[in-house]
């Protein structure tokens, strides 16, 4: 197996050319003849991610958050990524990314969100051109309608969330929910057009819960949290394809935050 088999079938999937403008999806470093027996899958690169792909003689680490994304001057290793890359280098593991790519595909990174709470007849939030098939986040439907503390009871056990930030209930019931993997507060206005009661995902900052102005009930789950179970996926892709190979989810937990 080569590397260049392994990246088809992704951007088959989730073709590269689909990524935001300031994004760096794609292979990071590696070449696309190399060799590999065998696939490690994490949603970001750190020291301990490459040290669990070396320790496993894996040959290619498939990341969904891009190792670089600044401009590199130099590849003297010092600072993360710069020591990252040497000794990804040094050791002939080739890195791809796949990220916004990933997110605005379905199945992707927000649908794979949406299937962990039943969302049906899912649809893209933010379409690309029109596009009914690409775009950022996803809107569906619940099954049956809940109230919003069971609704929030619900996604903190589905998600194994340690906690929910979220605006003040609305006192409706919840029917409709948009969501979007990763980063999604500049979505907010698209969630409330689309009918929903509940938008899920993470990185608001303090001013923006205010936006929600009493029409949508806004659940930042965290970064990490809402796009972890896209790694699943991006493990899927390889193996319905090559159901032998050996492809590796990541066991360290790359989350930078911690809640005491």
């Amino acid at each position: 197996m080569k590397v260049k088999d392994i990246v088809g079938l992704i951007e088959e999937h989730a073709p590269v050319g689909i990524q935001e403008d300031f994004d760096n999806s794609g292979l990071l470093t590696g070449e696309l003849d190399q060799e590999i027996t065998g696939i490690l899958v994490c949603l970001d690169v750190t020291d301990a991610v490459l040290d669990e792909a070396i320790d496993s003689g894996i040959q290619l680490i498939i990341s969904h958050h891009p190792l670089i994304f600044k401009g590199i001057k130099n590849l003297v290793p010092t600072g993360m990524v710069n020591r990252i890359l040497v000794k990804a280098i040094r050791h002939q593991i080739a890195i791809y990314s796949a990220h916004t790519n990933l997110d605005k595909v379905i199945p992707g990174v927000s649908s794979t969100l949406a299937d962990q709470i039943e969302l049906q007849n899912q649809q893209i939030l933010v379409p690309d051109n029109n596009s009914t098939t690409i775009g950022m986040g996803v809107v569906g439907n619940l099954p049956a309608p809940m109230d919003e503390d069971d609704f929030l009871g619900m996604i903190k056990d589905r998600l194994n969330l340690n906690c929910i930030r979220h605006t003040a209930f609305l006192g409706k019931p919840v029917s409709c929910v948009a969501v979007c993997g990763g980063s999604g507060s500049e979505f907010l206005d698209n969630a409330i057009s689309a009918g929903a009661e509940v938008f899920i995902t993470g990185d608001f900052k303090y001013h923006q819960f205010f936006d929600a102005d009493q029409k949508i009930l806004i659940a930042d789950i965290g970064h990490f949290e809402s796009e972890v179970f896209a790694l699943e996926l991006l493990r899927d892709i390889v193996s319905k394809k090559f159901a032998n190979f050996a492809v590796h989810l990541s066991k360290i937990d790359t989350n930078p935050i911690k809640y005491y």
